[in-house]
């Protein structure tokens, strides 16, 4: 996978701030997403699936933990979040952190310390570095050099594309990917194409991996949201 096909969302209300870390995330090969509130955050979690969100902690409608709390208890539980914040006391970090952040940088942020960290938490989740490697979701074993998936001693007949979703999917199992995002990332198109050549695929997928929770793994559609895959 390469760096592109990763999405960095920024919740921040400065737009002088929020023009200037997107420059950075984007040079540094990812796409972005900004949201100016917490209710746009909430209202478009549903339709923009992110890799990681960056977290100012002083917003116009809410705070940093408070959002970081409310993620933590919804469908998309597992989205790591690192706050970006002018907050540096040693209690505000720990506070951050144990409301479920996974990272906590100080403004004003350093474009490489920012990067690194952004890298480093991507790493931690299999989401980053991995373009020509193998790597285990047991019993599932995917290998992106031979684009093959294998599971119970086999590998599995898949199409290209069928190859590019399975794998996708597995690099963020456990968080929701909304149809919207699978439609731009694996397919290449715009999002307002149909969804239902997702849902054909993603059924025939589950059928020949046996995503059925039969073999630990279930891929689950989240209502109104999109599809997870689940460990059972």
């Amino acid at each position: 996978m390469s760096d592109h096909d990763l999405v960095i969302g920024f919740l921040e209300d400065d737009p002088d701030q929020s023009d200037l870390i997107l420059h950075w995330l984007e040079q540094a090969g990812y796409r972005t997403r900004l949201f100016n509130s917490a209710a746009e955050f909430r209202r478009r979690q549903g339709s923009e699936a992110i890799d990681l969100l960056l977290l100012d902690w002083m917003l116009p409608d809410s705070s940093g933990p408070e959002i970081v709390e409310w993620i933590r208890a919804s469908a998309n539980s597992k989205l790591p979040v690192i706050f970006l914040t002018a907050k540096g006391t040693e209690a505000d970090m720990v506070r951050g952190l144990n409301a479920g952040g996974d990272d906590y940088v100080v403004k004003p942020a350093k474009r490489q310390e920012l990067i690194a960290r952004v890298g480093a938490v991507l790493r931690r989740l299999g989401l980053e570095g991995n373009d020509a490697s193998q790597f285990d979701l047991p019993p599932y074993n995917v290998d992106s050099a031979r684009r093959r998936i294998s599971y119970a001693g086999k590998d599995v007949e898949l199409t290209p594309r069928e190859f590019d979703l399975a794998a996708y999917l597995f690099r963020r199992h456990g968080r929701i990917v909304s149809r919207d995002s699978l439609l731009e990332n694996v397919w290449n198109m715009n999002a307002s194409v149909s969804t239902r050549t997702v849902d054909t695929h993603i059924s025939r997928l589950r059928k020949k991996l046996d995503l059925d929770g039969e073999f630990g793994w279930r891929l689950a559609a989240v209502y109104q949201h999109g599809y997870r895959l689940e460990q059972t």
